[in-house]
């Protein structure tokens, strides 16, 4: 980005460090020196456009670039009369257009499109919706009044707190300043030895800082309390130990012919038409044997598995069961 400077009389921020631009509301800025050279009778013009400006409405530059200064104060000015919200309308496509329409006044205006048009269309809305622009300049006033009324409160709030702690940092003070004094002649006209005379004296702010300690605990206006609580210690809950782990084997049921072991897949040539890994597909820890042992498995499983004979098989071994049970 540009340096920033007068465009005037060339003056940058680099030369002068204490150099202040001004804008008005054409968005060409000016150093303060030249505001004071061609606006000495109160009015004139922009050296860069030739609006007619006057001297008091120059204010100090914000931002880097002054277009966007400019639009800011367009936008301003804009708002003050198309305030409507969101509730005067009837549906919020309605205030989706409203909020679009102002957008683009504003672009209009700040860079100089249809001006004539455009102008033609605010003074329009203007006579169109007279009596709802005062009604919500009367609310937004009435609104930025109780804020007002808000942050006054506040300050006066934060002031009280700040006095409050000055006083009490003063007091702390007088009282330190009292017991140094204090100790120094007990020192210089007592009979006592120095270090009992020492040690009396601390013991001495030792009690009065413990009875200077808050008793009981305050709270803050939502009911939460802070400050030094004397709760009890809770026992600590007894915890039941766990028993130990103990690992059972997997027992899996085939239903079908043994299958083979790895040294049997390895040996008897199982591998023959399998996928061949690649040296990155080894390192990532895939082998073929345990892919075609998985797939021996998923094809010789059930093949054994009959239901009529097993549930003939399930029916006498319950029949078995209950038979005994009788006997007995």
């Amino acid at each position: 980005m540009e340096e920033q400077g007068c465009p005037r009389c060339k003056t940058t921020k680099y030369r002068n460090p204490s150099l202040k631009l001004l804008v008005n509301v054409c968005g060409h800025s000016l150093c303060e020196n030249c505001v004071e050279l061609l606006f000495i009778k109160g009015s004139g013009a922009c050296p860069d456009c030739g609006t007619a400006l006057r001297r008091n409405n120059f204010r100090l530059q914000l931002f880097e670039d002054a277009s966007v200064e400019k639009e800011v104060d367009i936008r301003k000015r804009i708002l003050r009369d198309y305030n409507k919200k969101e509730e005067d309308f009837d549906s919020l496509n309605d205030y989706n257009d409203y909020l679009e329409m102002i957008e683009t006044i504003v672009f209009n205006l700040t860079n100089g499109v249809d001006l004539e048009s455009t102008k033609k269309q605010i003074e329009q809305y203007k006579r169109d919706n007279k009596e709802q622009i005062q009604r919500s300049r009367l609310k937004m006033s009435r609104d930025e009044e109780h804020l007002d009324m808000l942050i006054e409160h506040e300050k006066q709030k934060a002031d009280m707190r700040k006095h409050l702690d000055l006083e009490e940092e003063l007091r702390e003070k007088n009282i330190k300043q009292k017991n140094k004094q204090a100790l120094i002649d007990e020192l210089m006209f007592s009979d006592m030895p120095a270090s009992d005379i020492v040690a009396i004296h601390k013991h001495d702010l030792y009690k009065d800082s413990e009875t200077s300690l808050p008793k009981a605990a305050t709270k803050f206006s939502t009911g939460i309390k802070w400050g030094i609580q004397e709760q009890p210690f809770l026992p600590i809950p007894e915890q039941k130990e766990a028993e130990p782990y103990s690992y059972s084997p997997v027992i899996l049921e085939m239903c079908g012919p043994d299958l083979p072991s790895k040294e049997d897949v390895k040996t008897n040539g199982y591998l023959a038409h399998t996928y061949k890994p690649t040296k990155q597909e080894k390192g990532g820890g895939y082998d073929s044997l345990y892919a075609c042992h998985r797939a021996l498995q998923e094809a010789l499983a059930g093949l054994f598995y009959f239901p009529e004979v097993t549930q003939t098989a399930s029916s006498l071994d319950s029949s078995a069961n209950q038979g005994s049970g009788s006997q007995s």
